[in-house]
């Protein structure tokens, strides 16, 4: 009886949300909060779990098996497939959320991208910011959380932990498979990386 009350209840929400505008391909997959608010024009694609109080703007768009709760998402955003956005996001207008990407307590800068298999939590990223393929933000260190801040229009190579507390100055570069542990200075590159070791000729034994 519980689970048909249920049924009954997401249906309800899936026609509420149909009416007004929303596109939801396969909109049996997709489940939506009591309180969830939803603007113009946004589209939602299968298999998409929207938990409570998650407020999306216009224009968005969310891929399949994403999982939102207790966020904001702003106009003109694209989340997934595949991302998870945790309690006390804000990703703010044009900014994008690719797949296999999890951000939590963040908030995402406008048109910025976080586009691989990331982990971005406990940060304040500014506006054009790139952040590649496997970053992670390593915000937990046994006892307290703590604060990642990446300024304005900053690139981040693929595979860097930037290990926090920690500031990112506005126009820097970091370079791919850095390990950054002190604040960077505005227009840099900061890069943590052994020298390349090749041996001619090598045999194994």
């Amino acid at each position: 009886m519980k689970e048909l009350n249920i049924h009954k209840f997401q249906n309800k929400l899936r026609n509420k949300f149909l009416k007004s505008g929303v596109k939801m391909m396969g909109p049996e997959t997709i489940f939506f909060s009591n309180d969830t608010k939803i603007g113009k024009n946004v589209t939602i694609e299968p298999y998409v779990v929207i938990g409570s109080k998650v407020k999306i703007g216009n224009n968005v768009v969310i891929k399949s098996f994403s999982h939102l709760e207790s966020c904001k998402i702003e106009n003109k955003v694209e989340i997934g497939p595949y991302a998870r956005i945790r309690p006390g996001t804000i990703l703010k207008e044009g900014s994008r959320i690719g797949n296999f990407v999890e951000v939590k307590k963040s908030t995402i800068g406008k048109k910025s991208k976080v586009n691989h298999l990331s982990y971005i939590g406990d940060a304040e990223i500014g506006k054009s910011v790139n952040i590649g393929a496997g970053t992670i933000t390593c915000n937990y260190d046994g006892f307290k959380k703590n604060k990642t801040k990446i300024k304005d229009k900053v690139f981040i190579g693929s595979n860097s932990s930037l290990v926090a507390p920690l500031t990112i100055g506005k126009e820097s570069v970091v370079g791919a498979g850095s390990v950054i542990t002190k604040s960077v200075k505005k227009k840099s590159l900061a890069l943590t990386r052994t020298p390349q070791t090749e041996m001619k000729n090598y045999k194994r034994k």
